[in-house]
C-alpha cells in the first residue's frame, strides 16, 4: 500500500478519535455544573495560571459561581470556593464527599497503601488506628507537651548560636518540628547533625517546594506524559524513595527488641497489630501500609507546620507592634522563667487570635489534596454523579469577604471580640474540613502555639534591611503557600 494513503488513513483515524472524544467529554460537560469551555486534549489548562492555581481558579469563580466545572487535560473537576459552599460539601454532606481524589506527586508512589491517599475500608481502618495511636502517645496530653517543650530548648540554643547575625531559619525550624512527629513515629529524636535526619530533612522540604511549583501542578495533570519529560518533577519520586530503606532500617530495629506489652512508639503499636491480624486475609496492616503511612505522617507533620511558623516570623517582621503585643501578654502570663505550656493558650486571647490569623491570612494549604464524590448528590441546586472528583479551594474559604471584614489585610481583629476576648471563626480551615480533616490538626496547633510563643519569649526577629521591603507574596501555590527565602536576626530579650 502506498505510504501516502497509510498517513491519510492514520490521521483520519486520529482525527476521529478526537472528535469521537471530544464529543463525548462535551456530552459528560453537560450534565455537570457550568464552566468555561474545554478545548480538545488540554481542556482548561490554558485558562489556569499554574504557578498560582489556587488564585485561578478564585477568578474563574467571580464569572460562573461559587460551584463550577473545570477540565484539567481530558478529566472534569468539580471547583467549590466560598465557605458556604466547601461546609456544604466537606460538613453538612460529609459522608458523600469524603473520598479521596487522584493526586499523583503522591499517588505514583504511595499507590493508595497510607491513611491520607487511600479509600474505602482501608482508609477507615488507617485513619482510625492512627488517631487512637496518636493519643495514646500523648498527641493532646502531656507527655507530647513534654517532647516539644525539650525540642524547643535545642531550638532555642542552635539561634542562639547565630549570635544575632543574620540566618535564614528554613532549616533550623524544619529539623526541631520534624523531630516532634519522629519522637511520635520512632520513639526517639535525632541529633540535629545527624546525616540520615539531615537526608529526611532535606527529601521532605525538596518535594514540598517542588509540588508546590508550575512542575507539580503540571504533574498532577498529565503524570502519564510527564514521567517521561525531563524536568525538576523527575526529582519527586526520587525523593519519596529516599525514606524507605531508612524506615526499613527503624522497623528492623523496632522488630528485633518489640515487646508488645510495653510498646514505645507507633511503630511498635503497629507491628503488634499486623502480627494480632496476620491470618485475616482482609486486614490492611501489613508492611508496605506501615511504610507508607509513617511516609504521610512525616510529610504532614512537618512541612505544614514548618512553612507556618517561618512565614509567621516574616509576617510579625513585617508587624512588630502585633510581635510587641504578644510579647507583652507572653510577660504577664508566663515569664520568663518557665517554657510556655499549652494551658497557657487560654489566658492569651490576643495570641490567640494572632495564630489564628495567621493560619488564616498564610493560607499555608490553599488547596485541599482532591476529594472524591462516594455517591450521586446535589450541592448548590447541581446533580453532581458518583466519583466526581472534587477541588475544595479553602484560600477561597480563608479570603472569604462574607466572613472576614478585611479578608487581604493581616488583622488579628478578626478573632477577637469588642472585649478583647478570642473569637472562633468556623471559616477557619486550616487543616481541611469534615472527614477528610488532618489526622494531624491537635498536634500541629499544639506544635505552633508552644513553637511561636517560646520564639517570641526567647527572641525578637528583626529584617536584614527595611521591613517596608518585606515581601508576604508566597513563591508557590500549588500544595503550600511558600514565603519567599529571608534572612533575619534573633535578638534575645
Amino acid at each position: 500500500m502506498d505510504f501516502g494513503i497509510v498517513l491519510i488513513l492514520l490521521l483520519t483515524a486520529c482525527i476521529s478519535y478526537l472528535i469521537l472524544t471530544y464529543g463525548k467529554m462535551l456530552h459528560k460537560r453537560g450534565q455537570l455544573p457550568p464552566g468555561p469551555l474545554p478545548l480538545p486534549i488540554v481542556g482548561n489548562v490554558l485558562q489556569v495560571n499554574t504557578g498560582n492555581i489556587a488564585q485561578s481558579l478564585i477568578k474563574i469563580s467571580k464569572k460562573y459561581g461559587p460551584v463550577y466545572t473545570l477540565y484539567f487535560g481530558s478529566k472534569p473537576n468539580l471547583v467549590l470556593c466560598g465557605y458556604e459552599t466547601v461546609k456544604e460539601a466537606l460538613i453538612n454532606q460529609a459522608d458523600q464527599f469524603s473520598g479521596r481524589g487522584p493526586y499523583p506527586v503522591f499517588d505514583t508512589y504511595i499507590k493508595g497503601n497510607d491513611v491520607a491517599f487511600s479509600n474505602g475500608e482501608k482508609w477507615k481502618a488507617l485513619r482510625r488506628f492512627a488517631l487512637q495511636t496518636m493519643r495514646n502517645f500523648g498527641v493532646g496530653k502531656r507527655s507530647i507537651e513534654e517532647r516539644i517543650q525539650e525540642e524547643n530548648q535545642f531550638l532555642m540554643k542552635v539561634i542562639r548560636n547565630t549570635n544575632k547575625s543574620p540566618f535564614e531559619p528554613t532549616q533550623i525550624i524544619c529539623r526541631s518540628v520534624s523531630n516532634v512527629i519522629c519522637s511520635v513515629l520512632f520513639g526517639s529524636r535525632f541529633d540535629y547533625e545527624d546525616k540520615v535526619f539531615q537526608n529526611i530533612a532535606r527529601s521532605i522540604d525538596d518535594n514540598f517546594k517542588l509540588m508546590s511549583s508550575s512542575w507539580g501542578t503540571w504533574y498532577n495533570i498529565y503524570p502519564e506524559i510527564m514521567d517521561y519529560l525531563p524536568g525538576p518533577h523527575q526529582k519527586i519520586l526520587a525523593n519519596h524513595q529516599v525514606l524507605r530503606p531508612i524506615f526499613q532500617d527503624i522497623i528492623k530495629t523496632h522488630q528485633e527488641t518489640l515487646d508488645p506489652e510495653n510498646p514505645r512508639d507507633y511503630i511498635d503499636v503497629f507491628l503488634t497489630k499486623m502480627e494480632k491480624e496476620k491470618n485475616n486475609p482482609e486486614s490492611h496492616f501489613f508492611m508496605e501500609t506501615l511504610i507508607m503511612t509513617m511516609h504521610t505522617l512525616l510529610y504532614g507533620g512537618t512541612d505544614t507546620v514548618t512553612t507556618t511558623l517561618k512565614y509567621s516570623i516574616l509576617i510579625l517582621m513585617k508587624f512588630p507592634e502585633v510581635a510587641e503585643k504578644i510579647q507583652k501578654e507572653i510577660n504577664q502570663v508566663i515569664g520568663q522563667n518557665r517554657p510556655p505550656a499549652t494551658e497557657d493558650r487560654k489566658k492569651m486571647p490576643y495570641t490567640d487570635a494572632v495564630i489564628h490569623e495567621l493560619q488564616r491570612f498564610i493560607d499555608v494549604v490553599p488547596l485541599s489534596v482532591p476529594h472524591l464524590v462516594l455517591q450521586d448528590t446535589q450541592i448548590m441546586g447541581y446533580k453532581i454523579p458518583m466519583d466526581t472528583v472534587v477541588i475544595p479551594v479553602l484560600g477561597s474559604v480563608h479570603y472569604d469577604s462574607t466572613q472576614y471584614e478585611k479578608p487581604n489585610a493581616f488583622n488579628p481583629e478578626h478573632f477577637l471580640d469588642q472585649n478583647g476576648c478570642f473569637k472562633k471563626n468556623d471559616a477557619l480551615m486550616a487543616f481541611s474540613a469534615g472527614k477528610r480533616i488532618c489526622p494531624g490538626e491537635v498536634l500541629a496547633r499544639m506544635e505552633i502555639f508552644l513553637f511561636l510563643t517560646t520564639l517570641l519569649q526567647n527572641f525578637t526577629f528583626q529584617p536584614v534591611g527595611s521591613r517596608d521591603d518585606i515581601n508576604l507574596v508566597p513563591t508557590g501555590s500549588g500544595l503550600l503557600n511558600i514565603p519567599l527565602r529571608y534572612q533575619c536576626c534573633a535578638i534575645p530579650r
